[in-house]
């Protein structure tokens, strides 16, 4: 349920998690691109550019374009280290029948949108949350994928697990098998020691600074993994867990509408794809209010100088916060700007029960919704709503 100094120097590799190199003399090429993310908004929308679209950035281009689409950031009461949606796999099912691939991804949250990103392969995603802390989460999750190099090693580094030996049979796991090596397998202090170690080496590399409360906080989420392993349930402040919230291992052994386990560590093809996008930097957590003033209008600006389009706009239930906000209709302004094809959508979630919605799938609490975002756009009264109930039952048909 989300809402939208210096570095020190990099210590020698750690083992058993190598680091691999990242490159940090900038070339003229790279400056060019660099001065393409810093380009005024007001510029970029009178004046586009011919289309660039990178295909990787340098650590010091990812953190250029992290500030220029990052507004200042606000509150919300809990740290959304995992999803509570357990329908969030359902809609691969909609995306792959509506041809939903490429272009540019922005969505909100943690790692459920990792489930997405291994579906479409977008050229570049934006992941925009208005607490910073969800900045400095998705930066765990870069140093755990840029770290590793299998589906194993990624969740033994996550969990502080002792990974274990490489093999054949190891790489070709179901993602049950996965689960269920990792809520088998013990933790030992050595373990933990080096993957605290490893990840807080990676995030030196990224070349977004970070002072000690950050990485303070980083590691406090990296131990909330540790600690509950698999079965980390998603937590608000001041309330306990809905008996319905899933667990880790259950969100990773989910399936979609057609029965098939497909998240991104459902395979070793899913995780690949979504580690590439982070090894390239292409990957892009910002810090900012979807209704803000900054973050979808920079969004804009950006694909329009690229020659790019949105593929999906992930919101989970972030707009229910945004009409009792009152700033709803803003957001449907930005969303309005953004460009689009006939095939870009809007993925929400509904948390009205079983049988709340005429797509609720019998056994989730939850539902997740497809729309157009064209339909959505073009939606003369959809500003004027005042209930998110309203606006999801303007969907009923994904």
């Amino acid at each position: 349920m989300p809402m939208s100094p210096s570095p020190s120097a990099t210590p020698p590799p750690l083992a058993p998690f190598p680091l691999a190199p990242f490159p940090l003399a900038l070339s003229r090429l790279a400056l060019s691109r660099l001065a393409l993310f810093a380009l005024p908004a007001q510029l970029a929308v009178s004046a586009p550019l011919p289309a660039q679209r990178p295909d990787s950035l340098s650590p010091t281009e990812f953190a250029a374009l992290s500030a220029r689409l990052s507004d200042r950031g606000g509150y919300f009461d809990t740290d959304n280290l995992i999803s509570n949606e357990q329908s969030l796999l359902h809609p691969l099912t909609v995306l792959d029948r509506r041809g939903v691939r490429g272009g540019v991804y922005i969505g909100v949250g943690p790692d459920q949108n990792f489930n997405y990103l291994a579906r479409v392969a977008p050229r570049l995603a934006i992941i925009a949350d208005v607490r910073r802390d969800n900045l400095l989460h998705h930066l765990l999750f870069k140093a755990l994928f840029t770290s590793t190099s299998s589906r194993v090693e990624f969740l033994a580094l996550w969990l502080g697990r002792p990974a274990p030996a490489p093999s054949a049979r190891v790489l070709a796991w179901p993602v049950d098998s996965l689960v269920a090596w990792a809520a088998r397998t013990p933790i030992t202090p050595a373990s933990v020691d080096a993957a605290l170690r490893t990840v807080r080496a990676r995030l030196t590399t990224f070349g977004i600074p970070l002072d000690s409360q950050d990485l303070a906080t980083i590691t406090r989420f990296h131990r909330a993994f540790i600690t509950d392993g698999i079965g980390l349930r998603f937590t608000s402040t001041g309330r306990a867990p809905r008996p319905y919230y899933p667990t880790l291992g259950q969100l990773l052994a989910e399936r979609d509408l057609d029965g098939r386990q497909g998240s991104y560590l459902a395979s070793e093809t899913a995780f690949r794809v979504v580690q590439s996008l982070e090894r390239r930097n292409l990957i892009i957590p910002v810090v900012g209010d979807l209704a803000g003033p900054k973050v979808l209008p920079a969004v804009a600006a950006l694909l329009r100088q690229r020659g790019d389009a949105v593929s999906v706009l992930y919101t989970s239930n972030v707009e229910d916060y945004l009409i009792r906000a009152g700033t709803f209709a803003t957001f449907v302004r930005h969303v309005q700007a953004l460009p689009r094809t006939p095939e870009s959508v809007i993925i929400r979630s509904w948390f009205g029960g079983p049988g709340s919605h005429p797509l609720n799938v019998p056994g989730y609490y939850t539902t997740q919704l497809v729309e157009p975002m064209d339909a959505f756009a073009r939606d003369v009264g959809v500003a004027r709503v005042t209930r998110y109930a309203d606006l999801v039952f303007r969907v009923r048909d994904n």
